[in-house]
């Protein structure tokens, strides 16, 4: 069975338990009145989502490794990204549990999700080095160079992985934004594993079908969200993802949505904090963030929002592909 074949069957296979599962897995969050909580100074049309079940990334997470489990014979890189995707949903539903069940806003504490991000980054550092991967990574549009980085690569796994994970968390705001983002994200990644004879391609393929599934559910108007759950499974995919092809440089290309959402929120932060400093009050440069919310504060729809994001990623991943043609 070829790769491709391989990635066609992944797909089919967690879209079938994705469906399956979320029907089931709604009602038994309504139950457990596992509802999401919304913030009283984000958009009003928010509100009518307070209760929404959350940690429905439970049911897409089950079928991208379910349907992964197929091919992870003598596939130690499909392994590997499974393994990181997984432990990242694991760190997000404790964090879901201990603000939804726990009753505690915050979750985690942050030294407690930051040790266990890095503990899981640390493992997966380890292998991409042990495993013959190695340091080096492809430089964009250059026919195929690689940059050997030797002794900084860990430093420079560290910040990619971390900075990924939080920017698909924050990127996770609205209706289908952050599942469909990442789905188109992933269709790229199938489609350049294929190319580079990369095993890990029917992984890939297994994402998109259990997002396929999901968004059935969590399109506007959502009837369950990803929770933490989601979100960190699905930056801990995209990071494992692109350092396994040796691609992390194309995040910035292909995830760009993501990387905005953060650099929005660090501005926000940073200039509110230096103007206070400076004035005695500090201002903001967005009317929210992360972006998507600012936009909506412009009187922007939800969905118009979201197709937005869909239409940019979309773009970016055929210029990721011009990035990259050196595998074509």
């Amino acid at each position: 069975m070829g790769a491709l074949e391989q990635a066609v069957y992944a797909i089919l296979i967690s879209f079938v338990i994705g469906v399956i599962l979320c029907p089931v897995l709604i009602p038994i969050l309504h139950k457990m009145k596992f509802g999401q909580t919304v913030r009283d100074d984000g958009p009003q049309t928010h509100l009518q989502k307070q209760g929404t079940p959350t940690m429905g990334g439970i049911a897409f997470l089950i079928a991208f490794v379910v349907a992964s489990f197929f091919f992870l014979k003598n596939n130690t890189d499909g392994i590997a990204v499974v393994l990181m995707t997984l432990c990242y949903g694991i760190i997000g539903f404790l964090d879901d549990y201990i603000k939804v069940v726990k009753k505690r806003s915050l979750g985690l504490r942050a030294w407690q999700k930051l040790a266990l991000q890095l503990i899981v980054t640390a493992i997966f550092c380890w292998y991409i080095m042990q495993s013959g991967i190695g340091t080096a990574i492809y430089i964009p549009f250059t026919k195929g160079m690689e940059l050997d980085l030797g002794i900084l690569f860990v430093p420079f796994l560290f910040i990619a992985v971390l900075g990924t994970v939080n920017g698909v968390n924050l990127t996770d705001g609205l209706d289908g934004l952050a599942g469909g983002v990442t789905l188109i994200v992933a269709a790229f990644f199938m489609i350049v594993a294929w190319a580079a004879n990369s095993m890990i391609s029917p992984i890939c393929g297994a994402i998109i079908g259990a997002l396929l599934a999901f968004l059935i559910f969590n399109s506007y108007p959502a009837k369950v969200f990803m929770g933490d759950t989601g979100s960190l499974a699905l930056g801990g995919f995209v990071a494992a993802t692109a350092f396994v092809l040796k691609m992390p440089i194309f995040i910035v290309i292909v995830g760009f949505i993501y990387l905005w959402e953060s650099i929005t929120v660090m501005l926000q932060v940073g200039w509110f904090k230096i103007t206070k400093r400076k004035y005695g009050e500090g201002h903001r440069l967005f009317k929210m963030a992360p972006f998507h919310h600012h936009l909506e504060q412009c009187g922007w729809r939800e969905t118009k929002v979201v197709t937005l994001f869909y239409v940019a990623t979309a773009l970016l991943c055929l210029i990721g592909f011009l990035g990259s043609q050196y595998l074509f």
